[in-house]
């Protein structure tokens, strides 16, 4: 099982900040937050090579709030020391573009 270290899960969440105004602009899924939490969801799904059955579930349209719990979902066994990630979620909804919610 591939672990994810915070200094990673920062590297990851700053590499999408510097380029949220690319992932938005090919990406219209929803509000900014909603799309740079997907983005981020999308890129700990390949980087932890989670199987299927590891993947959160959807009821509905996804919103930010439901890309943020599913994040904590992929990440919290993945850890490979504690670390609060409610920050770095946090530093994706505080975009200069984002449309919160």
């Amino acid at each position: 099982m591939t672990s994810i270290s915070e200094p990673e899960f920062a590297r990851i969440v700053n590499g999408i900040i510097e380029d949220r105004e690319s992932i938005i602009r090919h990406n219209p899924i929803g509000t900014d937050e909603e799309t740079l939490l997907w983005m981020l969801l999308a890129v700990l799904t390949s980087y932890l090579n989670l199987d299927e059955n590891e993947m959160p579930c959807f009821n509905g349209k996804p919103d930010a709030k439901a890309y943020r719990e599913a994040v904590r979902f992929v990440i919290v066994a993945r850890k490979s020391a504690p670390f609060d990630e409610e920050g770095y979620l946090d530093a994706l909804a505080l975009s200069p573009h984002a449309t919160g919610n």
